[in-house]
């Protein structure tokens, strides 16, 4: 099926959904979701659900013309998808390519806030849940903690003003997305939207965080695992590593300049 031209003041518009086992919730989400932004095209990559998602998908997308499905061989991981979707939608022109999930836990109905700060000038529109607006439902104290004890540290290690880096729900101006360099990126989960965020900060674009409620799956299982937290954690004390050793090193080199 080729993709319809979906404009909007943004441009056009894709709204990328990954999906493993998630044939409840995907017709009800992107029910809301036509509803809410109806000039958005959508794409679902499927990772060869085993419960037939793809199948769901295949059969809302026969019945309206703006809904595409990648299909992928297996379950490769959300930052795969994520990549081969971005992929599909700049080889098409789309101007504005979004994240989220299909599960419910993000609201549709709050897309229109986000594409509204990148027609104001933002080049990636983080969903966020630690600004002051934004909330969580139904997460127990524990995760909550764990959320923002981790976006605390990556602030600090990363050097990037944003309090929710780690959110899914976000929206990318096409040129933010080339300039992040997605076929240099290998991380996964959390750590894959850490990554892509902060390639854009330092890209020198303007990324904006808008008040969202998250709401905890009602259906399915949690794709967050214990190895996924690692990444995070080992990847983020890395950067910030290399990052602060990099400034040391340019320091040195201009004090020795000056003392030349």
């Amino acid at each position: 099926m080729s993709a319809t031209s979906s404009s909007s003041a943004t441009g056009r518009t894709l709204v990328i959904t990954p999906t493993y086992d998630e044939r409840e919730s995907l017709p009800v989400t992107l029910a809301r979701l036509r509803a809410a932004v109806p000039a958005a095209d959508v794409l679902v990559v499927d990772d060869g659900s085993p419960d037939g998602t793809g199948q769901v998908a295949d059969a809302i997308a026969d019945a309206d013309a703006s809904v595409h499905v990648m299909h992928r061989p297996g379950k490769g991981g959300l930052g795969a998808a994520y990549t081969a979707g971005f992929g599909w939608g700049l080889e098409r022109g789309y101007d504005v390519l979004v994240e989220m999930d299909a599960d419910g836990s993000h609201a549709p109905e709050q897309l229109p806030a986000l594409l509204a700060a990148v027609e104001g000038g933002a080049d990636l529109a983080l969903g966020s849940r630690w600004v002051p607006g934004g909330r969580v439902v139904d997460w127990p104290l524990g995760r909550q903690l764990l959320s923002r004890g981790g976006n605390t540290w990556a602030r600090w290690a990363l050097g990037i003003p944003l309090r929710d880096a780690t959110g899914g729900y976000r929206a990318y101006r096409a040129r933010a997305l080339r300039a992040a360099d997605l076929s240099s990126v290998r991380s996964e989960g959390y750590c894959y939207q850490l990554e892509l965020a902060t390639r854009v900060v330092r890209a020198g674009l303007v990324a904006v965080e808008v008040p969202i409620t998250f709401t905890e799956r009602a259906a399915g299982t949690s794709k967050m695992s214990r190895a996924i937290i690692v990444e995070a954690l080992a990847r983020t004390t890395l950067w910030g590593a290399q990052r602060r050793w990099a400034q040391a090193r340019a320091l040195y080199e201009r004090r020795a300049g000056r003392s030349r």
